[in-house]
């Protein structure tokens, strides 16, 4: 009896990706730029959207990791009021880390 081979196509196994919201309240700034080493930092910035209560939002698609990042609100360095997490960085201050799960 012959036995037949059985030819299976490979799947394309992607990554698994989570939409994260990142978030800064800022009533009187009129610039909010979300930077990470997901970003490349300032070679790729992502601009926030302001709502009409201060409230500046984006949403990121990242797959499963750590993620170091900062606001750049008006030009100035801030970090995210609601981490809670941070690392240092090389210029003596602090990033935010978001993990993605």
């Amino acid at each position: 009896m012959k036995t037949k081979k059985i030819h299976r196509k490979p799947t394309a196994r992607s990554a698994p990706v989570r939409k994260e919201i990142f978030g800064f309240t800022a009533p009187e700034a009129t610039s909010v730029l979300l930077m990470g080493d997901f970003t490349n930092w300032q070679e790729n910035p992502i601009a926030l959207a302001k709502g009409p209560d201060g409230l500046w939002l984006t949403t990121v698609t990242l797959p499963p990791g750590e993620y170091a990042y900062r606001f750049l609100v008006d030009g100035e360095w801030r970090n995210d009021p609601a981490c809670c997490v941070r690392v240092p960085n090389p210029y003596g201050s602090e990033n935010c880390l978001r993990v993605a799960l």
